[in-house]
């Protein structure tokens, strides 16, 4: 293989790894996944409940599932927040503080 069509050959690689990391992303963003952890978290939560006898399950296994989804929903408002405090500080960064 000639070196052109060896970085021809690395570039098309670089193109597929970049468009399979960019759906990943996408799916990782997307209110998709976001409403399946929704209905796999309640269902899960509403399967244990009814199992351990608690009455009315169902309307038990929604406040834990909305306490996930919140937690999940603030994570990228958290990480923006992290992200602008260490780009404020000098130096390397400090992991143990």
């Amino acid at each position: 293989m000639s070196s052109i069509e060896e970085l021809a050959a690395r570039v098309a690689a670089l193109e597929q790894r970049n468009h399979r990391v960019e759906t990943e992303k996408a799916w990782e963003t997307s209110a998709a996944r976001r409403i399946t952890l929704a209905v796999l978290t309640f269902a899960a939560l509403a399967a244990y409940l009814w199992a351990i006898g608690l009455e009315r399950p169902l309307l038990h296994a929604v406040v834990p599932t909305a306490g996930f989804m919140l937690s999940t929903l603030t994570m990228p408002l958290a990480r923006r927040a992290w992200l602008a405090r260490k780009a404020k500080s000098p130096g390397p960064p400090n992991f143990t503080a």
